[in-house]
């Protein structure tokens, strides 16, 4: 079996854990990813040399998502036929669960194994707020709900590799988008309960709270931006299709398709943008039968909150569009703009 490991300015902690892995394993062949660490590591590095691992090193600080792909790519490359259990260098993770982490890979092929924490005793706050919030994000974007989101702990079998290396994302949300692809794709995930283990208040990680945060929930925080555009044309033209025609089936079917317009443009632009995207002629009609099934509800909603319940045109259409929107995001992510898979002479990873 393989064991990945990136690693930025590392400590003691990543020669202890290769000692140990060793221990458990000594045919284990692991392979570290220096991600810019610079000269003032360079015996950490070399001690894991010494002790048989394999080293690639980023001349610059790349980030996690690219240096995963850069062992992932190596790993691809050495034609190696068994998995990668892929791990933290500051310790958190223990050997015994990477060890169960191999085992799991080998019983559940081509699925995702997921090391799962169950944040119990003494946890950092910073920690237990982010992963609750991603868990949230994560279920609300494909509805499955998943223990631990933000697991560094993960394992993947042989065949899913190349995969793995056209994933968008360069830094930590690259595992986030790693767990929404894998929804869209159709890799089933098992998770495993391993031990929660934070060193020094989780002192040694390099996660950025608010920089990194907005790189892994900028898919959401795009949608939303489009979302609150297109309803703001929304209901300008409801308004004014309302004055004009007092129908409010014409108003609302008009304002619709004229904000569905932008909403489609926007969206494959600059939401679901990923290296290929999806042409026009394979999303185009799923977008519009989408606004089509969109619309009807949303007719009904409007319905059943002005005219059968009396509420005012604005309350109506606040309840409506609250009510579709995880709909909505969900169903083009899944169905709508799926891009074609990258051949692998396209890969740029370094």
């Amino acid at each position: 079996m393989n064991v990945l490991i990136p690693a930025y300015e590392p400590d003691h902690r990543l020669l202890s854990l290769i000692e140990n892995l060793k221990k458990a394993e000594s045919d284990m062949n692991i392979v570290i990813v220096d991600d810019g660490s610079g000269d003032a590591y360079r015996d950490i590095f070399n001690g894991a040399r010494e002790a048989g691992c394999t080293v690639l090193t980023h001349p610059a600080n790349l980030g996690k998502g690219r240096a995963l792909k850069t062992g992932f790519l190596y790993l691809s490359e050495s034609g190696l036929s068994e998995g990668v259990v892929c791990a933290d260098s500051d310790g958190q993770h223990l050997p015994s669960d990477i060890i169960r982490i191999v085992e799991a890979v080998a019983e559940h092929p081509n699925e995702i194994v997921l090391g799962s924490r169950h944040f119990t005793g003494t946890v950092p706050l910073r920690s237990r707020f982010g992963n609750n919030v991603t868990r949230l994000v994560y279920t609300f974007t494909t509805g499955r709900r998943i223990q631990d989101t933000q697991t560094g702990l993960r394992g993947f079998s042989a065949s899913m590799l190349d995969w793995l290396c056209q994933i968008p994302g360069e830094r930590f949300e690259y595992e986030m988008n790693m767990l929404l692809a894998a929804q869209k794709d159709g890799y089933r995930m098992h998770e495993v309960p391993i031990d929660t283990v934070y060193l020094e208040n989780n002192k040694s990680s390099h996660f950025r709270p608010i920089a990194d945060s907005l790189q892994v929930y900028a898919p959401i925080l795009k949608f939303c931006s489009t979302s609150v555009l297109s309803a703001a044309l929304d209901w300008i033209l409801l308004v004014l299709l309302q004055m004009m025609t007092d129908s409010l089936l014409i108003s609302v079917f008009g304002a619709r398709i004229g904000s569905s317009l932008f909403n489609y443009a926007m969206n494959r632009r600059y939401v679901f943008d990923r290296k290929q995207k999806s042409s026009i002629l394979s999303s185009a009609p799923k977008y519009f039968a989408l606004v089509v099934l969109i619309l009807m509800f949303n007719y009904g909603f409007m319905y059943l909150f002005k005219e059968s319940l009396g509420l005012p045109l604005l309350v109506a259409k606040l309840f409506t569009e609250g009510s579709l929107f995880a709909f909505s995001y969900w169903s083009q992510h899944q169905f709508v703009f799926q891009a074609r898979r990258l051949p692998r002479t396209s890969r740029t990873i370094t």
